[in-house]
């Protein structure tokens, strides 16, 4: 959530003056750039994890959620109920903050909240099932996705591909078997074509300029699973040597499989349409990052230095509520107030940087008042 909210920070500004920096500086400049923003296509920044990582924790959260209801007497019946106003809620709020600014609702279904709700009602369903039978139900939403794209067919020769926002010599076009991934060629773009035009809009949907697609909530379920399936060990194992070993090679295997599906082009590396390697990929990344964080706040410890990022994760939806609608009015509260005092200060060149720090700074008192008051959003 620190990373999404830092979204703030105008790196990209920063390297039209990156020749004032040294040899070493402009290398890590570029890094952080790379770091801070999305890959075209093919492969993954850090940036490219916030996603699945948020929704990797939905899954991992929701394991201490049942046990928690269910000990507190609630039946599975109410708990169900919740879970589908849960996931209403979530899908509606993300229409909601992808409508500000527009002329009318701009129902799209790629938002990070509304692909959850679309498969959260499904992940609730698996919360109560043995480790074993998780990881077969994500395994099985995998394989059954890359059909999906495996056996549409290939864009005919010719194929149109500026006319769906694609440079017809774009570099991260896949060649052979993995062109099925292609950018706004693909089964998902053809599904989007006809589900999104079944909403009322301005004007008839031929494709998303990012080539993000609805059916990602598919594979996002799977991403969610392996999230609950590291919730029930870090719930269920008590000893920390056999729940490492538990992690450490469900995170190696999954690697492995992604690198192999990657490498051989039969299903490449892609966030953007939650590709089944995209899954397995950032799904062994989050799983040694969760280990990692549990090694050092749990069994050694050592976790106050995390207090700045838990007062973000305690009020996710607050933090991310007020990114999509507070920003540019925060932005244009500082400039009025403070921004005589920014630039008599800071080099022009540093301006936007030094205002998207304190926005984000603004952004982080807030949840402090919340945090420090036990005010917690929950939906």
């Amino acid at each position: 959530m620190f990373l999404m909210l830092a979204e703030v920070l105008p790196w990209s500004k920063l390297l039209s003056v990156k020749d004032t920096f040294s040899a070493s500086g402009q290398r890590a400049l570029e890094w952080i750039h790379f770091h801070t923003s999305h890959v075209a296509w093919v492969g993954c920044s850090l940036h490219d994890m916030i996603q699945p990582a948020f929704s990797f924790l939905v899954g991992t959260s929701l394991a201490f959620s049942i046990s928690k209801r269910t000990r507190q007497g609630q039946s599975w019946e109410w708990m169900f109920m919740h879970a589908v106003l849960r996931s209403l809620v979530l899908i509606f709020l993300g229409i909601f903050l992808r409508s500000l600014g527009k002329p009318s609702t701009n129902f799209t279904f790629d938002d990070t909240l509304t692909q959850i709700g679309l498969g959260y009602g499904l992940l609730f369903l698996f919360a109560d099932r043995k480790p074993i039978q998780v990881a077969f139900g994500a395994a099985g939403i995998l394989v059954f996705y890359w059909l999906v794209f495996a056996l549409y067919p290939l864009p005919k020769s010719g194929f149109d591909y500026p006319a769906v926002g694609v440079p017809e010599s774009w570099e991260h076009h896949a060649k052979g078997f993995a062109a099925h991934w292609n950018k706004n060629s693909n089964a998902a773009w053809a599904f989007d074509r006809w589900w999104m035009n079944l909403f009322p809009r301005d004007k008839r949907f031929e494709f998303s300029s990012g080539g993000y697609c609805t059916l990602s909530f598919i594979p996002t379920l799977s991403t969610m699973l392996l999230g609950l399936l590291a919730g029930q060990w870090l719930r269920d194992i008590q000893t920390a040597g056999r729940r490492s070993l538990y992690f450490l090679v469900s995170a190696a295997v999954c690697f492995a499989i992604a690198w192999a599906l990657d490498f051989y082009g039969l299903c490449p590396i892609v966030k953007r349409i939650w590709t089944p390697s995209w899954v397995l990929y950032s799904g062994a990344i989050c799983l040694v990052w969760l280990l990692v964080l549990s090694w050092i706040c749990d069994d050694a410890g050592f976790a106050g230095w995390s207090f700045w990022f838990r007062v973000i994760g305690a009020n996710s939806i607050v933090a991310y509520v007020m990114s999509w609608t507070m920003e540019e009015w925060t932005k244009q509260a500082i400039e009025r107030h403070f921004g005589f005092a920014i630039r008599n200060c800071v080099q022009p060149e540093y301006h936007a940087f030094v205002l998207g720090g304190l926005v984000l700074l603004v952004f982080w008192l807030i949840l402090l008042w919340l945090y420090r008051r036990k005010i917690f959003v929950r939906i």
